[in-house]
């Protein structure tokens, strides 16, 4: 009953996309190896300011925003992330070139094919236990997911904390990485200070922290994975209730993520 050709494309696309983001996740899990390793290759060679799942994330985003070229009519011209408007002229013509052939890298390239191994590259020891997992969404359901659950008597711990208690050391941004279905929140300013008044953390100008519930690490270090580590160092966490007026910004936030909202570039946590 449709005579918009328009209208009955975007039907078709509908129907069938559910199909073309499940491939289009099988595409970057093949890949995900690479960005891994050098995310944290970045992270080893820049400092502990860098969050590897943020740098991978703006990667996948990058390889999307690139891919629609392959279907350019030659008129358009495709958006380009912040950080490629610095990339080098010869670059970007080797981006197009490549792009116009339908190949996404050189057809004579050096090096390991994807499916081959890495597990004896730098950085990479390790890796598997905590891998992105990209085919699988995060799920933010459940009791620990219902904003009811943050009441004036709940106790939080530094992000920072929790990695060195649940043995993970300096490695900061492991613990998202591994555990994305924990709730954390990103302290603002008003909340560092806070913070930083109570000697919780350290006054760090524009650095941030992200705050995890006591109970959810508690709940991890108890579970199969750590109950047993040698590294666990529950000792460390020093928890500690928040005012109220943090808590109900922290029971929005759950809020906002339960119902489907992002949560924003990923901070840092304070040096120690």
């Amino acid at each position: 009953s449709f005579t918009d050709p328009s209208v009955s494309m975007e039907l078709l696309r509908a129907v069938l996309q559910p199909s073309i983001n499940e491939e289009i996740r099988g595409v970057f899990n093949k890949y995900m190896k690479f960005f891994q390793t050098a995310a944290i290759n970045v992270r080893d060679n820049v400092g502990e300011e860098v969050d590897p799942e943020q740098l991978i994330q703006e990667t996948c985003r990058s390889c999307l925003e690139q891919a629609k070229l392959l279907f350019s009519d030659g008129k358009k011209v495709v958006p380009r992330l912040p950080h490629e408007q610095a990339v080098p002229k010869r670059a970007r013509q080797m981006d197009e070139e490549l792009s116009r052939r339908g190949s996404p890298v050189p057809k004579k390239r050096k090096g390991r094919p994807p499916g081959q191994s890495l597990s004896n590259d730098r950085g990479v020891s390790g890796m598997a236990a905590w891998k992105l997992k990209v085919s699988e969404p995060v799920r933010r359901d459940g009791p620990k997911w219902d904003p009811s659950r943050l009441t004036e008597t709940t106790t939080f711990v530094l992000g920072s904390r929790a990695n060195k208690a649940l043995g993970m050391g300096g490695t900061r941004g492991r613990l998202y990485i591994k555990h994305p279905h924990l709730f954390k929140y990103a302290a603002d300013p008003q909340d560092k200070h806070w913070l930083a008044e109570q000697q919780h953390m350290r006054a760090t100008g524009g650095k941030m922290a992200y705050l995890l519930i006591e109970e959810d690490i508690r709940d991890l270090a108890a579970s199969e994975d750590y109950r047993d580590s040698v590294d666990l160092r529950l000792e460390e966490l020093k928890p500690f209730i928040p005012p109220a007026w943090m808590t109900e910004k922290m029971q929005r936030h759950m809020e906002t993520l339960r119902r489907g909202g992002g949560d924003g570039p990923p901070p840092e946590d304070p040096p120690e």
